[in-house]
């Protein structure tokens, strides 16, 4: 079973790379430029096992200097959208795009005037209808005999979200003495040090 699981993650990852919509990264990456430029900051969320993602993803985009923070997906509709505002942007993660705790939030956050991009399997989602820019992170095996558990999915999605951040990194200019600023604690910041 592991061997196989090896053998469908790598084929994944594979077609992932391979498939991955610069275009579509490009307009987001540029969306949320723009939303910054205004004032505006960027949440992450999910529900379920895609929230550990969208919570990686804030804290990466911090991290390079992009204001960004986790949105708790079921929280969302009871009284946590309170915390976005009219000219933030959202981006919403989920492996199906039907999910409906997120699919109640996204419909919120919409109403409330917040932009969405959604990273689903398909542009043809209900959250990818939803959106003003869709990602599509699709894998056809998970990487196991049950083929249900989320496994080269999340794989996927990890991977649109690292490209976006190095679009992001790159906007932005940002360089190792800015990144030492950032990080002047932990094995980051002390690392950065020595080598400079």
């Amino acid at each position: 079973m592991l061997k196989s699981y090896k053998k469908i993650i790598a084929q994944e990852l594979q077609e992932t790379l391979s498939e991955l919509d610069e275009q579509r990264l490009k307009a987001v990456c540029t969306l949320i430029l723009k939303t910054e430029a205004a004032g505006g900051r960027v949440h992450l969320t999910g529900i379920g096992k895609p929230s550990y993602i969208a919570g990686y993803a804030a804290s990466l985009f911090s991290s390079i200097g992009i204001p960004a923070y986790f949105l708790d997906g079921t929280e969302a509709v009871h009284g946590s959208s309170g915390q976005v505002q009219a000219e933030d942007l959202v981006i919403a993660i989920s492996n199906s795009g039907e999910t409906t705790e997120l699919l109640a939030a996204v419909s919120t956050l919409k109403k409330n005037g917040a932009q969405i991009v959604v990273l689903s399997r398909s542009h043809h989602s209900s959250l990818a209808m939803l959106a003003e820019i869709s990602l599509t992170a699709a894998v056809d095996l998970e990487g196991d005999n049950l083929n249900k558990p989320p496994r080269a999915s999340i794989v996927a999605e990890l991977i649109y979200l690292q490209a976006l951040s190095i679009l992001l990194q790159e906007a932005k200019g940002l360089t190792l003495d800015t990144y030492l600023a950032w990080h002047p604690g932990g094995t980051i910041g002390q690392a950065l040090e020595t080598s400079s």
